[in-house]
């Protein structure tokens, strides 16, 4: 967790260094299109990772 927070840090430095504006690109309609996109990606993921996890536990009860 650390280790994510330091590369967070890092790479917002670095962004500023060279002059990107993180709130210009999650404000402007092509990075919220971006995020939408994105995100929509995750939750199926999540999703399908879910339904994966539910039937290996359903699995294990059957054969206990």
């Amino acid at each position: 967790m650390v280790r994510f927070i330091i590369l967070l840090i890092i790479l917002v430095l670095a962004l500023s260094y060279f002059g990107i504006s993180i709130r210009n690109i999650v404000e402007s309609p092509t990075g919220q299109d971006n995020f939408t996109f994105v995100w929509a990606h995750i939750k199926e993921g999540w999703e399908l990772l879910v339904v994966w996890v539910a039937g290996i536990i359903q699995s294990l009860k059957n054969i206990f």
